[in-house]
């Protein structure tokens, strides 16, 4: 089995408002790589939240008191601390300027995705999107009436990892195939039966698109190509791991 990895290049800068389907679709014809059926896409978040008008303007958030003692004790800007706090659940963590949170989402990840690069010169703020999945699905829809083709497609972000330095891309969002790939009850070579083999997918093939995405070098989309998925509706909510089976919260 080969699997490739294709970046989408030349899709201009997303306004709000944007239809990621059709920019990413004339993006992929215009380098000789139309879309095809049983192909998946990794959308960066970025995009998807640009599109969405998830942005806001820092001069226009007033912090709160409990904003601004945070803010204080990290030596933070209070006003994205504001921003962190109005996106989390909850607060798991505090410490060395990081807030680690649990988002509305179910996330748990630093600043609750409250971003200040590559969207306004460090006085506009991105936040996720506020349903990945759908945006994920409207992404694929789009696709499908466009180029009539069915897609997967993953949204991605970039997370930290507990006890390993370095960041990695995740799936945030998914539509069109099943993110986890279940290995249990199978018997190895050896005949052991796997009892604790879950593949996540999504993120595997995330972090490899990121390869290609780069940080610095404005391509936000990536075809994976050959990959066997299981078709099938999707949902991030997938990946997250119960509390009541969660031992690191």
């Amino acid at each position: 089995m080969a699997i490739q990895l294709i970046a989408i290049k030349g899709l201009p800068e997303v306004e709000p408002g944007a239809d990621l389907a059709a920019l990413i679709c004339q993006a992929a014809r215009a380098q000789a790589t139309p879309l095809a059926d049983r192909e998946l896409l990794v959308v960066s978040q970025k995009i998807v939240s640009k599109a969405e008008g998830r942005l806001v303007d820092l001069s226009t958030v007033i912090p709160s008191p409990f904003a601004r003692e945070i803010a204080l004790e990290q030596k933070r800007d209070p006003r994205v601390v504001e921003l962190i706090l109005r996106e989390s659940r909850r607060i798991v963590r505090m410490d060395k300027g990081l807030l680690i949170v649990e988002t509305h989402h179910g996330f748990v990840c630093a600043n609750a995705g409250v971003d200040l690069s590559n969207v306004g010169g460090g006085e506009v703020a991105s936040l996720l999107p506020e349903d990945p999945d759908l945006s994920a699905r409207k992404i694929r829809e789009g696709i499908r009436a466009r180029a009539g083709v069915e897609v997967g497609i993953i949204i991605s972000d970039t997370f930290g990892r507990a006890w390993r330095e370095g960041l990695v891309n995740v799936a945030i969002g998914v539509a069109g195939f099943r993110p986890l790939r279940s290995f249990l009850g199978m018997r190895d070579p050896q005949g052991y039966r796997l009892q604790a083999t879950v593949q996540a997918i999504a993120d595997e093939l995330a972090a490899a698109a990121d390869l290609l995405f780069g940080k610095l070098d404005r391509i936000p989309v990536a075809i994976v190509r050959g990959f066997p998925y299981e078709p099938g509706e999707g949902s991030v909510q997938e990946l997250i791991r119960p509390p009541d089976r969660d031992l690191f919260r």
